[in-house]
């Protein structure tokens, strides 16, 4: 029982020889489907009974079912099972040969590019203003067909427990059993996992959109999972079976047409394009069925490769002439669980029950109301809010009473949750979300543990903050650092004051004494995953400056997409490189103020007790900084410091386009570490094959060399484009192909103010490069880049750099 949270959504993976039991039934009237043929690796297992019943030993993982009159289709082997056979259908005949060529039918695309033209214009979002209440139940339990199975087995197990000498067992074994039994007893009644959710969802054209979340419980837990409760569908989304860009993934087929509630529609099959063989060619993943009248969607029916690994059906309903989805179900097979049984043989011999497990999701949506009396304040705030997550009104809400089942999910979890404190154990993956690694009341920054640059080599460090478990409004923080190059620690301590708990508000004051690049673009407001992804930028870089001293903050969400920073800070700086400003050395005293500004209109927000939470990252995004020196406080210098960053992505019939613009501009009467250093990822010296490797930047240029270029002011770009063509790698991973295309261009006034080897870019620099996205089906995208135009050499070797991108994070 001590592992049951890691239990709770891991699964252990087994094998075994043991009897399995499949029935096969028609998916039109789920009639038995006798004389099916079952088969591994063309051996025949056997052939079903008049009842559609076949029981075999296998080895295999799958299986193959076939029968006269219907699509072959495949199954996952287990104890028990049931598989539907799809019939072969006269008015698909006319297909076959575009089938078998593995190209979609021209009718089927002309229908799909009618649903995406007028996808807009039939969603909800197209009215004036709109509400409905929404109701979800996910559970993680047993395959439901295997249940009586799994009693029967739980109450041998238990007797032969009883039966077992004493002597026989260890201390440890004698636990571990009994633990085993617990667990094994527990969920005979009473499901792995239950969560209920129950929304308010609000839209208005002149506010946007607003989720209230009006109750939530989830088994085992007192806290509520925020990142959780934001789980999203396919609610307001074009699905990405039908997404123009993902067109190349699937084939899609005409079949027939289909009465729905009094309307027509089209029937669409489609499947996934790692069906290879040829004797998959006929088999599909699910259906698409399309209102003939408004060329709107009405039904999706997408299933796993393979039938028994899972499925999800999604409906939609017309409204007001609008379509709002209506229902939506989910199946996901989450592995097979395995106990091994009690007897006295020895560990090697026992034999192995395994249960396959499955992820059940089912959402309604209903009360739906247009328009709505529009009220400005129900709007304020962030996209989603929290008015009760207690689960004491959730009765009034459910579709559906809660079984007998799922009742006693809550008793027993909840006691068990409670005894073994899950919810810290939650809390820890949530907060790794964020970056952060939660102990009780301390929260473990993960970006400080390690890295690596020019100047310090190694880099390890801790850094640490008290969270809301603490103080609900006071956070004291701490770090400190070494590097192993410098043999120099480094360390800061601050405080944030908040001001509300209901939005991001809060006070800051910091006193730091650290390192940092010279000429380093502003990474204020990024979130965790753009710091990540820049954090390579000075691995060949040793140009660092120290700066010692204190600063004040105020932060401040004005709205749901837009937050302001205004800063003050004094510091002593010291370059830690050969360097002089205008001869007058490289030690200064700095008084500077800041202003940030973020904005993010897009993107969705819920605010925690830990603090504020983007569940959904929009494009168009734009950062701001404005800085500004004074010399006054002990001040030497006086500049003006400005930098820019803007993100946004497209999508077109040719594809998803990224983009990053990015600048600023510094006056010149400011050292070298207040100008802008150009992001240069490579060595100064080509070495070897290894010099040609670096990691992915957010804003960095993989064949310039680091420390070399620096402006006071600059332009900079980066293009990539997703190309819409997909094809199978390793096993069951697509992969594609990304072009990327970047650029600068920048120019330093009075370059001979600063006494150091640098060179100013004052022309187009550009690198053009493709990367392999899910490279031989890692987790990896390998990108390949030249350099181009004015700064191109003669030797090959001087303008080639090969760039490893981490393909969680994204664009």
């Amino acid at each position: 029982m001590k592992n049951f949270s890691i239990v709770l959504f891991l699964f252990l993976f087994s094998l075994g020889f043991s009897q399995s039991q499949l029935e096969v039934l028609s998916a039109s009237d789920r009639a038995p489907i006798s004389n099916a043929k079952v088969s591994c690796n063309n051996k025949i297992l056997g052939f079903t009974n008049t009842n559609g019943i076949i029981n075999f030993n296998s080895k295999c993982k799958k299986v193959n079912v076939s029968a006269v009159g219907f699509y072959d289709n495949e199954v996952l082997v287990d104890k028990k099972m049931d598989l539907l056979l799809t019939k072969v259908d006269a008015n698909v005949k006319d297909i076959e040969a575009v089938v078998l060529t593995d190209k979609s039918d021209p009718r089927a695309l002309k229908i799909l590019d009618e649903v995406n033209a007028r996808y807009k214009q039939n969603s909800p979002e197209s009215l004036d203003s709109y509400s409905y209440r929404s109701y979800d139940k996910i559970s993680l339990d047993i395959d439901k067909d295997s249940l009586s199975t799994y009693r029967n087995f739980v109450t041998k197990r238990s007797d032969s427990l009883k039966n077992l000498p004493e002597n026989n067992l260890s201390k440890k074994k004698k636990k571990d059993s009994l633990d085993n039994s617990q667990f094994v007893n527990l969920i005979k009644d009473s499901k792995f996992f239950l969560w209920e959710r129950v929304q308010e969802h609000l839209y208005s054209q002149k506010y946007g959109e607003k989720i209230n979340v009006l109750d939530n419980r989830v088994s085992g837990l007192n806290d509520p999972i925020y990142e959780l409760m934001t789980l999203r569908s396919n609610r307001l989304k074009i699905p990405k079976e039908i997404r123009k860009e993902n067109r190349d993934l699937y084939r899609f087929f005409l079949t027939d047409s289909i009465e729905i509630d009094g309307r027509e529609n089209y029937v669409i099959r489609f499947r996934q394009i790692n069906f290879k063989e040829a004797k998959m060619k006929r088999k599909y993943n699910g259906y698409l069925y399309v209102d003939k009248a408004s060329y709107a969607l009405k039904k999706i029916e997408s299933n796993s490769k393979i039938k028994s690994d899972g499925s999800i059906t999604s409906t939609w309903i017309p409204f007001d002439n609008k379509w709002f989805l209506k229902k939506e179900s989910l199946k996901l097979k989450a592995g097979n669980i395995a106990f091994k049984e009690n007897s006295e043989k020895n560990e090697s011999d026992k034999k192995e029950k395994k249960f396959g497990n499955y992820i059940y999701v089912n959402s309604d949506y209903f009360d739906f109301k247009t328009p709505i009396e529009v009220k400005a304040k129900e709007f304020t705030g962030y996209t989603m809010a929290v008015e009760k997550a207690d689960g004491t009104s959730l009765s009034k809400y459910r579709t559906e009473p809660l079984t007998k089942r799922e009742k006693e999910t809550y008793v027993k979890i909840d006691s068990v949750g409670k005894k073994y404190n899950i919810d810290q154990k939650v809390g820890v993956f949530t907060n790794l979300l964020k970056g952060k690694l939660r102990l009780g009341k301390i929260d473990i920054d993960a970006a400080k543990v390690i890295g690596y640059n020019q100047y310090e080599g190694l880099r390890l460090g801790l850094g640490v903050k008290l969270n809301e478990k603490f103080n609900p409004y006071i956070s004291p923080d701490g770090y400190a650092a070494f590097g192993f190059k410098d043999q120099t620690w480094k360390y800061g301590l601050g405080v944030d004051i908040k001001t509300t708990l209901k939005k991001n508000s809060f006070f800051r004051a910091e006193y730091h004494n650290d390192v940092q690049n010279a000429g380093k673009f502003n990474e204020n407001q990024w979130n965790f995953k753009m710091k990540l992804m820049n954090a390579g930028v000075n691995l060949h870089n040793d140009n660092y400056y120290h700066f010692e001293g204190f600063k004040v903050a105020y932060e401040n969400d004005i709205s749901n997409g837009i937050t302001l920073n205004v800063s003050a800070k004094k510091d002593k700086e010291e370059a830690k490189f050969p360097y002089s400003f205008r001869n007058l050395g490289n030690k200064f005293d700095n008084f500077s103020t800041m202003i940030t500004l973020k904005f993010s209109t897009n993107s969705k927000n819920i605010m925690t007790p830990s603090g504020k939470y983007t569940y959904e990252q929009n494009y168009p995004e734009l950062y701001l900084n404005y800085e500004q020196s004074f010399k006054t406080f002990g001040g030497d210098l006086q500049y003006s410091r400005f930098d820019a960053l803007f993100i946004d992505t497209f999508k077109s019939n040719l594809g998803v386009t990224g983009v990053r613009l990015f600048g600023g501009m510094s006056s010149s009467d400011a050292p070298i570490w207040h100008q802008f250093q150009m992001n240069g990822l490579g060595p100064k010296e080509i070495t070897g094959l290894f010099s040609h490797f670096n990691l992915t930047s957010y804003l960095g240029f993989a064949t310039m060399e680091g420390g070399k270029y620096y402006s006071n002011k600059f332009l900079g770009y980066y293009f990539t484009h997703r190309i819409p063509w997909y094809f199978k790698s390793f096993g069951k991973n697509i992969s594609s192909f990304d072009v990327v295309y970047r650029g600068t261009i920048g120019n330093m006034n009075n370059p001979e103010y600063h006494q150091f080897n640098f060179k100013p870019l004052d022309h187009l620099y550009q690198e053009v490069g493709l990367e392999w996205n899910n490279f031989f089906a890692t987790q990896f995208n390998l990108g390949l880049f030249y350099r181009i135009g004015y700064y191109q050499t003669s030797v090959f070797n001087e303008n080639f750099a090969i760039q490893l991108k981490l393909k969680a994070l994204g664009f």
